[in-house]
């Protein structure tokens, strides 16, 4: 999946290069450095897995509403132990990834000793990829189950009216001889995150993605987000999904929920109040470590080996067009659009420190 060199509007960064100016711009609005490091780690994963809604764009938001009060910089974060497998973590509004990461680590820490760890937070903001605590349970060797509610963005099956985040929920699994199986979606059609990027690149979006204000399908992703809705999967089995992510999200953790979520874009009179749900368990509770590992791999040979269907050059598990992407982005750097990178060198002005180094080709190239 090499990128394009032709590619109008585009530029490029290395990952060591966004790493360091993401730290640098955290630090400069009082985010302390390690937790900086999480933070910019994070979203510079999701640049390189082509999640590229969830990376470096994010941060003039983010730091937006640092500047507001309405994320705290410093969280105090104490998990609480509910029972010896379960515990809580009231984030203090903190940013999403330091939380998420503290509560995956007691989750592993509570799963390397008992089998199983679950740990639910609350008081939290927007955490970007999901995968990004996964991955970090199935570098420990553990399987994970990471779930978050989101701010109202579609309606149930149904209705016309916005109630139902974009709940995305991630599974991962860590196999013998082939890379973890990683899946990492959302309940809608297309995450908004999606849409704004084609509004800040001045694109069009699919036909059905979502509807504008009056219900009628739109390609138009201003008309989306003005009042628009996005639309879920497989019409009332994604509405389904989105809503047991409020409840594994939202409901049980104490947040918000059922729509009242902040829509971080919007809502600048109150906190997010974004709620998550961590779960990490040894593979092997059930059946050996060396037949859990065979096992998974042999679903995967079989799953590759399928007998491909008409218009298809190959079978692809969940987690593998990203990991391509990673391989292909660290060879030749992340690719930005020019409004987003004009936004992040705007905050660097703002901050006083360096700008991000960019190039228009790819690194290498």
């Amino acid at each position: 999946m090499a990128e394009s060199q032709s590619t109008a509007g585009l530029v490029y960064a290395s990952p060591d290069g966004a790493d360091a100016f993401a730290r640098s711009l955290l630090q400069a609005h009082g985010v302390p450095p390690e937790d900086a490091a999480i933070i910019a780690g994070c979203l510079v994963s999701a640049d390189l897995r082509g999640v590229d809604t969830h990376g470096l764009c994010r941060l003039p938001i983010y730091l937006e509403r640092v500047r507001a009060g309405l994320i705290n910089p410093k969280p105090n974060l104490n998990p609480k132990k509910v029972t010896p497998v379960a515990a809580t973590l009231d984030g203090e509004n903190g940013f999403g990834f330091v939380i998420g990461m503290r509560a995956m680590a007691e989750a592993i820490a509570m799963a390397r000793e008992f089998g199983i760890g679950v740990v639910s937070a609350r008081r939290s903001t927007h955490f970007g990829m999901a995968a990004s605590y996964a991955i970090h349970a199935v570098e420990a060797g553990l399987m994970a189950m990471v779930f978050s509610n989101a701010s109202q963005a579609m309606p149930p099956w149904g209705s016309k009216q916005m109630l139902l985040g974009t709940n995305p929920f991630c599974m991962a699994a860590p196999a013998g001889k082939h890379r973890p199986i990683i899946l990492d979606m959302s309940p809608a059609v297309a995450a908004r995150g999606k849409i704004r990027r084609a509004e800040r690149r001045g694109e069009k979006i699919p036909l059905g993605y979502a509807l504008d204000a009056e219900g009628r399908p739109t390609t138009d992703p201003k008309a989306a987000l003005a009042g628009g809705v996005v639309l879920p999967i497989g019409e009332h089995k994604g509405s389904g999904i989105s809503m047991f992510m409020d409840i594994f999200g939202g409901v049980i953790s104490g947040a918000n929920f059922g729509g009242d979520v902040g829509d971080q874009y919007k809502s600048f009179e109150r906190s997010q109040d974004v709620g998550h749900f961590f779960l990490a368990m040894k593979p092997n509770l059930f059946v050996s470590e060396t037949d859990y590992r065979a096992r998974i791999d042999t679903l995967i040979d079989r799953t590759k080996d399928a007998p491909l269907a008409e218009g298809f050059s190959e079978v692809l598990v969940p987690g593998e067009p990203e990991d391509r992407h990673e391989a292909q982005r660290r060879r030749s750097g992340i690719p930005y659009a020019a409004s987003e990178v004009k936004a992040l060198q705007d905050e660097a002005k703002r901050a006083n420190i360096q700008p991000l180094v960019i190039s228009d080709r790819p690194i290498g190239a």
